[in-house]
């Protein structure tokens, strides 16, 4: 009886290491998750990004490239190019690159389950506008830290994360205002898979944003900061190691001071590969 038990604990363990293996790969479209990569594994990820809020429209297509230094441990760089029109004015040109680490500091396996917490840290460094395009970056270095936690298993999804962004002050006298992200999502896999077919996911976010207002020269600037909340649907499909994510948000409230346009819309679809 004894070596049975021995066998059915053996036969769970790796019934749950292999239903939590697809869960791992699952990350939220708009808000932050707390997925690493494998150690030694690579991510090659294209982030195409677009939103519009009255007038303005603004476009950008990122190339992520992520290192995992460890399992829990991971390292990467954000390379953007942008597009933005502005009072009738269209620029394009290189984005800020950014500089980015993730560790996940806690981790609970179960059968078919997955909990897992994770911090971020992310420096936008002031080197886009040395492409000539002052216009389209605020020629400032920022810097992002987040933390993020996750429910994963076969059929459900959940995350929650909080990210806060210092914006630093340009030669300007430009301080733009801190941002705060808050992000609640669920997700549901409607017909559970193996790792070697196609995979779907279908998301659901509730993304915040508060911004403070921004200041020049220490005076506050009455057209900026505020308050916006956004419903977000998305999908999340995978093939083994290749991944698409795509999802929309909506404007659902909106408390802007001053006379600033309203988002009409955010939309973002990501393309991802792991080798």
């Amino acid at each position: 009886m004894q070596k049975h038990r021995t066998h059915f604990r053996i036969l769970g363990g790796l019934l749950a290491m292999g239903l939590a293996y697809p869960a791992m790969a699952h990350d939220p479209i708009f808000g932050l998750g707390p997925h690493v990569l494998y150690k030694g594994g690579v991510e090659v990820a294209l982030e195409l990004h677009t939103e519009k809020a009255g007038s303005e429209r603004e476009n950008e297509a990122t190339l992520e490239l992520t290192y995992g230094l460890t399992g829990d441990w991971s390292f990467g760089v954000d390379m953007p190019y942008r597009n933005k029109r502005q009072s009738g004015i269209n620029r394009s040109g290189m984005g800020d690159l950014s500089l980015f680490t993730k560790y996940r500091f806690w981790r609970k396996d179960s059968l078919g389950v997955q909990e897992s917490a994770a911090v971020l840290l992310k420096v936008k460094t002031d080197t886009g506008r040395s492409g000539g395009t002052p216009a389209l970056n605020p020629g400032a270095t920022d810097s992002i830290v987040g933390l993020a936690w996750g429910y994963e298993s076969r059929k459900w999804y959940r995350w929650a994360s909080i990210r806060y962004r210092y914006n630093g002050k340009n030669a300007q006298g430009l301080k733009r205002g801190n941002v705060v992200k808050l992000d609640f999502v669920g997700g549901i896999r409607p017909t559970p898979t193996g790792y070697l077919k196609p995979d779907t996911v279908w998301m659901l976010e509730l993304n915040g944003e508060y911004r403070q207002q921004s200041k020049q020269y220490g005076t506050r600037l009455a057209n900026t900061g505020g308050t916006e909340w956004f419903i977000s649907p998305g999908i999340f499909w995978t093939k083994r190691n290749f991944a698409i994510k795509a999802g929309v948000q909506i404007p659902v409230s909106s408390s802007l001071n001053g006379s600033q346009a309203r988002s009409d819309y955010r939309a973002k679809i990501t393309f991802e590969y792991h080798y």
